[in-house]
């Protein structure tokens, strides 16, 4: 498995803002912007408080598997990928909804004076950092499930410099 990289999330944050703020250009010139949904914060801050929930939870469960405690719940490799997978999923769906919602907030900004489009804009800019937070969780997530590397067998089968 392929680890996240935070040039590719930013990549297509940006993308995503850059085509989101210049769709909400377009189509406030042809009528009302949609409204960015009050749950939209809400549903990314739950994503990253499961992804940060289930990183403490596998670390703990690792912590007492390495010291060889008796009651140490064994963690399965299996359910340790698939939660790696769903990190690196909301990962980047979350870099493209943050980058989609800073995109339409920086084109609200234009028009912090109507009190609707500051709100839409307020709900913008909670999107944006819910979905950071989802990001920070994945990687961290990723980080405790990471396999320690084995220096012994760095370069086996390697030729010999000389």
């Amino acid at each position: 498995m392929k680890q996240l990289r935070i040039r590719v999330l930013a990549g297509v944050f940006a993308v995503a803002g850059i085509l989101s703020w210049a769709g909400a250009r377009l189509w406030n010139s042809f009528g009302t912007l949609p409204s960015v949904p009050v749950a939209a914060p809400i549903v990314l801050a739950l994503i990253a408080v499961v992804l940060a929930a289930t990183a403490l939870s596998l670390r703990a469960r690792l912590k007492d598997q390495r010291e060889r405690r008796p009651e140490a719940k064994g963690v399965d490799p299996l359910m340790a990928a698939r939660a790696v997978v769903f990190g690196q999923a909301s990962a980047l769906v979350a870099a493209l909804v943050a980058g989609m919602y800073g995109g339409t907030g920086v084109f609200l900004l234009e028009s912090l004076d109507i009190p609707a489009r500051r709100d839409q804009a307020v709900y913008a800019g909670f999107s944006v950092l819910a979905g950071i937070a989802v990001i920070a969780a994945a990687i961290f997530l990723e980080r405790v499930c990471k396999l320690p590397e084995d220096d012994e067998n760095d370069g086996a089968g390697a030729a010999p410099a000389g």
